[in-house]
This record gives C-alpha cells, structure tokens and sequence, in this order.
C-alpha cells in the first residue's frame, strides 16, 4: 500500500461545478458572489449574525484581536497548549499572552485555573478548543461576566461541535475558524470571523481590507492588512457546508473505529469519546504516550513514517517556543500537562478521504510500533 498521508481532504461534491461557474463568469476576486453567500451560510450554521472571512484562521485571530480594541499593555488569557497563532495574534499588537496549563483528559485548557490569572490589566479570554472536544464553557462565560472581560473563542477545528447543543464558534463575543485543508470544511487555505455585534463585524471587515475609508478610497486611518478571501475559495467552502453532517458523521465512525481497534494497546491513551457537554468530533485522532514509554512523540513519527504512515506530532507549548524565549518572555514558567502532551502527543491519519482499507492498515502499524517498543 502507499504511504498513507495524516490527511488528505474529501472533495467530491459541488466544487469542481462552484468552481467551474467562477472561471466561466471571471468572478475570481474577493468581489464574487459566493463570498457573500458563504459568509451567509457558515455564520448562519453557528447560529450568528455576521461572518466576515478572511485568508486563514491566524488572519481571523489576527482581526478578531485587533477588532476588540486589545492593545500594548493588555492582557488576554489562554492555554499555554496550543497554535502559536493565538498568542502571535496577542503578541502582535502589543498585548500579553497569559498561560494557564492543559487539562490533562480533555487536552484543553484547565479552565480551573483562569480566575487566578486574571488581573486589572486582563481584557480577553481566549478560549481555543482542541482536538475534538469544546472547552468547558459555562465557567469560563461566567468569569467574563463576573470580570467584564472578552471572550476570544477559537473554534477552528470545531467545524459542526456543539457544547450542551449549542455550536460551537457561537459563544466567543467575537469567534473563529479555520479552512485549512485538515478542516472538515476546507478552502485550502481560509478562515472566518463571527459575531453577533453589528459595530464588531464592520470593523473586522475594514480590518481585512486595508482599513480603506468608505467614503475616500486609497486614503487610510489605520495600518491594517490584505486578509481577503476570494470567489474560488469560497465556492469551494459552500460546497463542503453542504455536507458538514455527513463530514461529521464519517468523523465520529472513524473515531469510533480507531478506539475500538486500538483500545487494548498497552502504553497509550487514546482521546475521550463524551463529556457530560459535548461527543468527541475527532478533528484528528489524537494519541499520547504514557509516562512510562521513553521515546517521544517526535521518535514514534519516524518510526510510523518507516511504516508507510504519516503521523503529526501535537503542539508545542507557547511558553517554550524559542522566538518567545528570545524575547525573555514567560521566564520560569512552568506548565507541565502542556508540557507532557506536547512531547507525548501526537495523531494518526484522519482525513475525510481516508478509506476503511487504510484505517485497518494505520491501526496494523500502529500496534506494530508500539509492540517494538514494549
């Protein structure tokens, strides 16, 4: 068999017909008609208002901060495990990233923990669900209450998540998402911002288009960047809405497959099907190494890809990433569930063109490496 790539997107629905229509009417740019209607769609899937997209998640994390007025000197809590985007889009403007450590189970962030971080300075929290499973949030909307603080709510892998029946990406004062290929809603590359707050929308859609003013043209206020998302990208988003409920549905049989084939392997622990708030979406399917296992994350990669199996490692911590260091910042900090599942954690292919073939293949492999290793 071929190697067997961590993901590979499923695009046999209306995209090529989406697609073809853009070429053959010239609508290209970011002025076509599918933009719209996209915007339209996904905002509305989440139950919100307005949906402005934009290049990619990191842009839409990028305008979601700016957009709330966060600037040098603030402070907005998130994990200390997750995407660098997070916090670069906080370091960017001047503000500070302020950590709280991993829940070991979940993979998401100890929402336990936040209230002590909060300070006079803290203007945001940033929620960030991961991997598969929403971020317990009726504490952290009752601390944004209590403190009258923002929420920042990254919904970039949540693409059809509920939490208590609720969609996910529905309850961030402002939220995001991302259409990167290993999405269950691609445009190869994109993202979207959401919101309920008309002032919020139009301020995030001057943001993605160089803050040009409405009334004079080529004359700007503000610096800002070129975030647009265009025609094609959004014809090839309006296709994959179409079948998010059965992207969600083949996700969740995958993820249900993997664990049961996978759930005697000794020295593993495999993601959490439920909470009591939501079931495990299986963005990826996620593995992490007990403690007794020495090797790491990094050396099981190698030893899948010598199988003919891709596999990625997890996130690295935001409070080790050297570019951080370098600056001095999160000095002695320590976070060390963030820590373990950044060395120990990583996921094997999951994407939605996965066939059943390859799944029998990847889990073959996978109990073959772990039994090297005893």
């Amino acid at each position: 068999m071929d190697f067997i790539p961590v993901n590979k997107p499923l695009l046999n629905g209306n995209e090529r017909k989406y697609l073809c229509e853009c070429i053959d009417t010239g609508w290209i740019s970011s002025e076509g008609p599918f933009v719209k209607e996209f915007e339209q769609k996904m905002s509305a899937s989440v139950c919100r208002k307005y949906g402005v997209s934009v290049s990619n998640g990191t842009a839409a994390l990028e305008v979601a901060v700016q957009a709330l007025g966060i600037r040098e000197g603030d402070e907005v809590i998130m994990p200390a495990f997750t995407i660098i985007s997070c916090s670069m889009a906080v370091a960017k403007v001047g503000a500070v990233p302020v950590l709280v450590d991993s829940n070991i189970h979940t993979w998401n962030m100890n929402v336990e923990e936040i209230e002590a971080k909060i300070t006079p300075k803290t203007r945001a929290i940033m929620v960030v669900h991961l991997y598969g499973l929403p971020v317990e949030m009726d504490n952290v909307l009752s601390l944004a209450k209590k403190y009258n603080l923002k929420v920042i709510e990254d919904a970039a892998e949540m693409h059809g998540q509920t939490y208590n029946g609720k969609p996910c990406g529905s309850f961030g004062d402002i939220s995001t998402f991302s259409f990167y290929p290993n999405k269950h809603i691609t445009t190869g590359e994109g993202g979207m911002v959401v919101t309920d707050d008309e002032e919020l929308a139009e301020r995030c859609r001057l943001l993605r288009n160089l803050c040009f003013k409405k009334d004079v043209r080529y004359v700007h206020d503000e610096i800002s960047g070129n975030y647009r998302f265009t025609n094609l990208q959004a014809a090839v988003g309006l296709a994959q809405l179409e079948r998010l409920d059965e992207f969600v549905k083949r996700k969740r049989e995958m993820g249900r497959y993997y664990t049961e084939a996978l759930e005697d392997v000794k020295g593993i622990q495999l993601p959490i099907p439920k909470t009591e708030y939501a079931d495990n979406i299986y963005w990826v399917y996620g593995i992490v190494l007990n403690k007794d296992i020495k090797p790491d994350n990094k050396t099981i990669q190698k030893l899948l890809a010598a199988e003919g199996i891709g596999a990625r490692t997890f996130f690295w911590c935001i409070h080790e990433q050297p570019v951080y260091q370098g600056q001095g910042m999160f000095q002695n900090e320590r976070y060390p569930n963030a820590e373990y599942l950044a060395r120990k954690g990583f996921y094997i292919p999951s994407g939605l063109a996965l066939t059943q073939e390859q799944m029998e293949c990847v889990v073959c492999k996978v109990k073959k490496v772990m039994t090297q290793l005893g």
